[in-house]
Parts: C-alpha cells; structure tokens; sequence
C-alpha cells in the first residue's frame, strides 16, 4: 500500500545539469503521494536538466535558493547527474541548506552523483550509502560505509546508485517521509575537522 505524506513539504535542492529522470520520477511520486514539492536552486527562475548524453528539459525553480529556509520542509531530495552536484558542493549555501537536515534528522534522500554534495557537510562518516560508482571512493574517504545497492537506509537517509533504481529509491524515500524526523545522532552533528 502506498503511504500518504498529505502536509509534508519537500525540497529538491539542484542546479544545472541534474539527470532529468532523478528529479521528474521522484517529483511525481512525492506528489501522487500528496506532498508540496519545491524545487530550489541557486537558479533564479528555472533549472535545466541533462537527459542521459544531451540537455534536457527545463524546470521552473519554485523558490531562489537566496530565499529558501530549510526550516520550512520536512525532507530533501537531491537529484544526481555529474555537473548539478559538483556546482552544489562548492556553493557554501548549498552545503548549508543540506547540513541543516542531517543535523535535525530530517529526511534525506540522494541518488547517484547527488551523495557528492553530503561530502562537504563533513556529517556522513559512519553512515550507510550508496551512489553511483565514480563517486564510491570520494564518499568512502568521507567515512561512509558503502554499499552496492539498489537502495540503501541509514536513520531516515536514503540513497540509490543510477536512474534504474528510482522505483525502490522512491518507494523507501516516501516511507521514510512518512515516518518524519528521526533521531540524530551525536557522532554525525559534529562537522569534521579539514
């Protein structure tokens, strides 16, 4: 039976270049699950997507990154792709809007390149991830225990490697959505040192 998440809002934090398939198929599945979904982004008025080898479609952005307060969502999404993520880690704003739900407990769900931006949180170390293979390494220095599957669920974070496992990354991001904020623990509220 599919869950209802009726009243909870969710972010997706992109910028250009996401992979249009890890933004759309988890968009209508919050939705037909009855959430606000807002896409967020460093882009003013829309973001544009890349479609497996050449770019995709547009995406209107609901709210500017400049006026968006993680404190009024519930749960993140972070679409993958190569460039989106890599833009976003080095944007301090980015980083900072993603720290808060790691910090509360919130919610929080990445798949393939999107884990890239958790990196510079400095909160992931000891967690359980996935994502897509070039990013394995990266992810593995930042202390995550990583894992080859189609989704992986660590305390309310939910990953996924490639567009291929949308459905299952969907279905368990929904669930954990449902289930709302989940407890933080300490090990993961303390940015590491650089």
């Amino acid at each position: 039976m599919a869950k209802n998440i009726s009243g909870k809002k969710v972010a997706i934090l992109t910028d250009n270049g996401f992979e249009q398939s890890e933004l759309t198929s988890p968009l209508e599945a919050l939705k037909a699950a009855g959430a606000t979904v807002h896409v967020v982004s460093p882009q003013q008025e829309k973001v544009k997507a890349w479609d497996q080898d050449h770019w995709g479609i547009e995406v209107p952005v609901d709210v500017p990154l400049s006026q968006a307060r993680p404190e009024d969502y519930d749960a993140l999404l972070l679409p993958g792709g190569v460039m989106n993520p890599d833009f976003m880690r080095v944007n301090p704003a980015c980083v900072a809007f993603a720290q808060h739900f790691l910090e509360q407990g919130k919610p929080l769900a990445a798949i393939c390149h999107g884990p890239w931006l958790l990196v510079e949180t400095g909160m992931i170390s000891g967690r359980k991830m996935t994502s897509y293979n070039s990013i394995k390494t990266d992810l593995k220095n930042a202390g995550v225990i990583w894992e080859d599957k189609e989704v992986v669920t660590d305390n309310g974070l939910v990953t996924s490697r490639n567009p291929g496992d949308l459905e299952a990354f969907n279905k368990k991001m929904i669930e954990e959505i449902s289930e709302g904020q989940h407890d933080t623990r300490a090990a993961f509220t303390q940015p590491q040192e650089a």
